[in-house]
């Protein structure tokens, strides 16, 4: 029997939505770092733009509670058109549903979610759109968040016995450029993780600078010399 979950994400086979990255929602967020989470959601914004990927944003009562979607986020989608809302489950809208068939009959019916609240928004879009459509749900853990890490969780485990396929941003990015043989998306993927990965980007600038001896990705001013102490 073919099981598309045993499908690797591709570029070719995925889309991706962002669900209500607004800041008001994210004041709710108690599950991780907030900070760390906008890191995981820019990241995870710039591996789609870097790959391609059809990408939905969606947003909830914008003007009368959640406030503007991340500026950092629009940055990487500055054509992007933000799907306004009234529900909390994105799935009722009509212009959600539409955005995403016209992708869906592209053949990208793995769709990768990042968004607020994982126990609301999330849970609610995952659900609905299993129960109506053949999309597989791809959602990202540290891309979302709830309003403890208890609703987080408890979320996240309704949604993977539903069906939903746990991932994390950076395992997205990763899935995506799969060989570091794939030279036309090898700079863009290096970039977002000197920019976004932690430790993993900390290590690539060391092993480039110190190892390959490659320049510094950022200009700045001189080196004055070390001076003894004492002298």
């Amino acid at each position: 029997m073919n099981n598309p979950k045993l499908e690797v994400l591709t570029p070719q086979n995925s889309q991706l939505i962002f669900i209500d990255q607004q800041p008001q929602m994210a004041f709710g967020v108690q599950s991780i770092d907030r900070q760390t989470l906008k890191n995981n959601v820019v990241g995870l914004a710039k591996a789609g733009k870097a790959f391609g990927i059809p990408t939905t944003i969606t947003t909830v009562e914008t003007l009368g509670f959640s406030g503007p979607t991340y500026p950092e986020l629009l940055a990487v989608f500055p054509e992007a058109p933000l799907l306004e809302r009234t529900s909390m489950n994105s799935w009722d809208d009509q212009k959600v549903r539409d955005a995403l068939a016209r992708h869906a009959g592209q053949g990208r019916k793995k769709i990768v979610v990042s968004g607020l609240w994982t126990e609301v928004c999330n849970l609610s879009f995952a659900l609905s759109a299993m129960h109506d459509t053949d999309y597989e749900i791809y959602m990202v853990a540290d891309a979302s968040g709830g309003t403890s890490k208890d609703a987080h969780d408890y979320a996240m485990q309704r949604m993977v016995q539903a069906g939903v396929v746990p991932v994390t941003w950076q395992q997205v990015l990763l899935e995506w450029q799969r060989d570091w043989a794939r030279k036309d998306t090898y700079d863009a993927t290096i970039g977002i993780v000197r920019e976004h990965s932690g430790a993993y980007g900390m290590g690539v600038d060391y092993a480039y600078t110190m190892v390959h001896k490659a320049p510094e990705r950022v200009s700045h001013g001189p080196v004055l010399a070390a001076q003894p102490a004492g002298q």
